[in-house]
């Protein structure tokens, strides 16, 4: 990872090539100037999905989001938080965290870079990932179809080797696993970190990950999630 200081902030990025890189490029007014907007992702917030030309960079298909707030805090400053150093912001922290990961062979986003922006005691910020091409979450593709037992055996493997690695995902759900023909992916590493492994934290992860099904289930009831195919990921992750 590489740092570039910039009239407001700093902007980490994990590629020698974006060394041209500048706070235009975490903005969407950018890309839409140059019809690059590909298109976006709604939660609570908006994330999009944007094309790089080749002037630029040679990678593919990126994906934009900024940092927002979430729970009561969110009332008092919607994305807006108490600066105590770079590499302790939010983005960098991600950033670092997924440049380890993907480094290691882990099924995550390729991560690109960071930008971070001060205004005295706080910060704003802002992340750039590579698109996993091909993928969906889990709940659009439950949504439509079923996965086999052996899919949500090899589900349960995946987060084992995440946990295993002493990997904390601070938002294990539904949304934040993708799936592609032949791979799961753990996305959204905001507030991540490196723990020792233990049952405490990892049985944590797993039942806020069980919550989110249920949850999308009493949302939709035709979504294709049984208690079965839980007790197939959990035979999954324990044989891992």
């Amino acid at each position: 990872m590489q740092i570039k200081q910039t009239p407001s902030g700093a902007i980490a990025y994990c590629d020698a090539a974006l060394e041209t890189i500048s706070t235009q490029w975490f903005t969407f007014d950018y890309w839409q100037s140059k019809s690059a907007v590909t298109g976006s992702s709604k939660g609570r917030y908006t994330t999009w999905f944007v094309k790089p030309d080749m002037a630029e960079t040679d990678k593919s298909e990126w994906v934009l989001r900024h940092y927002y707030r979430g729970g009561l805090m969110e009332k008092i400053s919607k994305d807006s938080y108490f600066y105590t150093g770079l590499k302790n912001t939010r983005a960098v922290a991600e950033l670092s965290l997924l440049e380890l990961l993907y480094s290691e062979g882990f099924e995550v986003p390729r991560p690109i870079a960071a930008n971070v922006e001060r205004n005295g005691l706080y910060y704003r910020a802002d992340i750039i990932i590579e698109r996993v091409e091909g993928a969906q979450d889990l709940v659009a593709q439950l949504s439509k179809s079923p996965m086999s037992d052996l899919q949500w055996q090899q589900l349960g493997a995946c987060i084992a080797k995440f946990h295993q690695r002493g990997v904390y995902h601070a938002d294990l759900n539904a949304k934040n696993i993708l799936i592609t023909p032949d791979k799961f992916y753990l996305i959204d590493f905001d507030r991540g970190e490196i723990r020792t492994p233990a049952p405490k934290w990892q049985g944590a992860n797993l039942e806020r990950l069980l919550r989110s099904f249920r949850k999308e289930l009493a949302k939709l009831p035709t979504l294709a999630f049984t208690e079965s195919n839980w007790q197939s990921l959990m035979k999954g992750y324990s044989q891992a």
